[in-house]
């Protein structure tokens, strides 16, 4: 289970300090499938990195599984079981997806594993397995092998951050598949950043963040109505994230 209480993150501008993430509080059980949404810059990126602890919380406290992991490190918090996958995949020249796969897992995999992973991401195994992680991969190719590496490891909480960000329709179908498999078969929390409906309907929760604050919570029934004509009609919208490079 993880906890957040009274968590905010601020930073420095010449006016002032800045609230990203203004005093949230929120509780995700084990098991659970959610999505969090909201306008562009709204804190939801931040509040992703701020769980995983890329950034540390300028206030309040992170409680996972019972452990206070406010001041631990990315490291401390991977080892206790958190993953999270980056809004754009880091490349790796010179590492191939299967040692990718095997660094994730935390020894070294058979073949069959490796293509196994491969395969619930919607990738020919066989034509990746020894490829580089490097500039030859789309962006869709590599969010997807980055996938596969949080499947690859023992995980009890997975973060994707934006996973349909710039990759092509037909691999974001792909990606959508991949999600609907994890939700079939999760035995972890999923918390997902997204603005994509196909994403949303999968969730168990979903959570709206605007200006840095919980606006709504509830059930993917109770939520998802309200949010269709309320996304178009503040589409591009942006907002304070911006000013952290978000």
């Amino acid at each position: 289970m993880l906890e957040l209480i009274n968590c905010s993150f601020k930073v420095s501008e010449p006016g002032g300090e800045l609230d990203i993430v203004d005093n949230v509080s929120l509780t995700i059980d084990s098991d659970k499938f959610v999505v969090i949404t909201g306008p562009n810059g709204g804190g939801k990126s931040t509040l992703a990195r701020l769980i995983m602890g890329i950034e540390k919380p300028t206030s309040g406290k992170i409680i996972f599984d019972g452990t206070d992991i406010t001041d631990m490190s990315v490291t401390e918090r991977a080892k206790l079981g958190l993953g999270y996958a980056f809004q754009q995949p880091p490349r790796f020249k010179g590492l191939t997806v299967r040692r990718l796969l095997s660094l994730a897992h935390g020894s070294e995999l058979p073949e069959d594993e490796c293509c196994t992973y491969l395969t619930n991401v919607g990738l020919c195994s066989k034509d990746y397995l020894n490829r580089e992680v490097d500039s030859s991969l789309s962006g869709g190719e590599l969010k997807r092998i980055e996938i596969a590496t949080l499947m690859a490891r023992e995980l009890k909480l997975a973060i994707y951050d934006e996973p349909e960000a710039g990759i092509d329709l037909w691999s974001f179908a792909m990606l959508v598949g991949s999600f609907k498999a994890i939700s079939r078969n999760r035995h972890k929390s999923v918390i997902i950043i997204s603005h994509q409906e196909r994403i949303m309907k999968l969730a168990d929760e979903i959570i709206v963040i605007a200006d840095g604050k919980i606006s709504k919570r509830g059930t993917r029934e109770e939520i998802y109505p309200g949010l269709l004509g309320e996304f178009s009609e503040n589409c591009g919208f942006g907002g304070k994230e911006e000013a952290v490079n978000e």
